[in-house]
């Protein structure tokens, strides 16, 4: 039997308007005003939103960091479970091979991890740890297999790759017009700034920030962008967090280049003061690049107005404080990078950008969901409420009132960044492909998602 939801008012990244939903199977066949309830189950929906389901394009939800061998909290099960809660129904994972394996056999093995477990719809970015020939050659067979989207490093030893290697895959990419994302932080001068401080006993978190100034992501951002200039690709630019970067990406894009950057929740809402707490407490916060500071924060909500900044993902990396971040108390280039924020993206958004007026709801829809769809070719499949298009639903209430808690999140990891911070709208149910599988922030149906497969789509002007 279908679905008709009733009194709601549809929004896009374009506008909204106050009609009628019915849902039939897994698509939304009818959008219009008036509907009538033939056969359909109505849900009176008034007073809310009606959002296109959230994407996260930036998750670690099963990483090995290399060290000790230590892995995240979360995995793809209580990972996918705390992001569909909050509305968002589709993650892209950072799919991680081993050095010396092939990227088919990582595809394989992060399929195995979601398939069956998954509460939220998946794909993954295919990062690229090493460049030989038999990797060359695995470019294309990935885009067959429907990874349209490439990740890689110019930072942390055991995943960097050279520059000469990066522009190589740049060219293997470009080929089949796939996409190409990298964590832009200069490797060798994080590493000798980090010696420094060790060396000097210089211990604690405050000097995390201190060894990844805005100089290094600001570096490896232009170089990144002269890279992919001769290579002639379209390029991403993963949690972009300082103004110095996005004044780099202003001049790529004053040549023409086609750059699309992301940011994260964290480097909007938090600062880098927070290194400096009390008890080992700004261990919570390590993660790379670091919480900036509030004139970077500032820039980076410019940014994200003015259509500088793209998107909003998360890099959601979760280690617990106890056990997993405490490793480092003597030394805080021990401390896992990470932070977890797969559950709190939404709320976030929509408290510190759409009820400040920063930002429209129909930009946070952009943000959140039909632009990140358009860049990774999801759309028209998700990031919007039309007939023919997945009845991805997020049925949203502005005036639900919360406050962000490590006590009642469904992270599973003992600590979030954002604890006590009081949150406005929320989502009151989500639709993942039809069927109803959150309420108030519960599961009432879990492990329903689904492999997207992604064909090369262009992406609108």
């Amino acid at each position: 039997m279908s679905i008709l939801l009733k009194g709601g008012i549809v929004v896009s990244a374009h506008g909204r308007r106050q009609v009628d939903v019915r849902i039939d199977g897994e698509k939304i066949v009818e959008v219009s005003t008036n509907l009538k309830a033939e056969d359909s189950t109505i849900e009176d929906v008034s007073g809310c939103f009606l959002l296109p389901g959230f994407i996260d394009a930036h998750t670690h939800l099963e990483l090995n960091n290399g060290k000790g061998s230590m892995s995240t909290a979360d995995n793809f099960y209580t990972g996918s479970k705390a992001a569909v809660a909050k509305g968002t129904t589709a993650v892209i994972d950072m799919a991680t091979p081993s050095k010396g394996s092939s990227l088919k056999d990582c595809l394989a093995t992060w399929n195995q991890l979601a398939s069956g477990n998954s509460s939220c719809d998946y794909t993954y970015h295919m990062s690229i740890i090493e460049w030989n020939p038999s990797i060359k050659k695995e470019i294309k067979e990935m885009i067959e297999d429907g990874i349209t989207s490439f990740k890689m490093y110019m930072a942390y030893d055991n995943l960097r790759t050279t520059d000469a290697e990066i522009f190589e895959a740049m060219r293997e990419i470009r080929k089949y017009q796939g996409m190409l994302g990298i964590h832009c932080e200069n490797g060798d001068l994080v590493n000798e700034m980090i010696a420094k401080f060790v060396a000097e006993g210089k211990l604690s978190p405050h000097y995390h920030p201190l060894t990844r100034p805005d100089s290094v992501e600001a570096e490896a951002v232009e170089r990144y962008l002269m890279i992919a200039k001769l290579a002639d690709l379209p390029v991403n630019i993963v949690h972009l967090s300082t103004k110095r970067a996005l004044e780099a990406v202003k001049r790529a894009r004053s040549r023409k280049q086609k750059v699309y950057v992301e940011t994260c929740p964290q480097y909007l809402v938090l600062d880098d003061h927070l290194y400096d707490g009390p008890d080992f407490e700004g261990a919570k916060y390590v993660c790379s690049p670091p919480l900036r500071s509030i004139n970077d924060q500032h820039a980076l909500w410019d940014g994200i107005m003015d259509g500088q900044v793209n998107t909003i993902s998360t890099d959601h990396c979760s280690f617990n404080f106890e056990g997993q971040k405490t490793t480092g108390k003597d030394d805080f280039s021990k401390i896992p990078n990470g932070m977890p924020g797969v559950e709190t993206r939404p709320e976030l958004i929509y408290t510190y950008g759409v009820t400040t007026g920063k930002i429209s709801l129909e930009r946070m829809v952009a943000l959140l969901s039909e632009d990140i769809a358009k860049q990774f070719s999801l759309y028209p499949q998700k990031g919007i409420i039309q007939a023919g298009s997945d009845a991805d639903i997020v049925i949203w209430d502005p005036k639900k009132t919360g406050v962000i808690s490590a006590a009642t999140q469904l992270q599973n990891v003992d600590y979030t960044p954002y604890d006590g911070m009081q949150t406005r709208g929320q989502a009151k149910s989500v639709y993942l492909r039809g069927q109803k599988v959150a309420e108030s922030g519960r599961v009432i149906l879990e492990k329903q998602g689904k492999f997207v497969f992604r064909n090369i789509t262009p992406i609108d002007e």
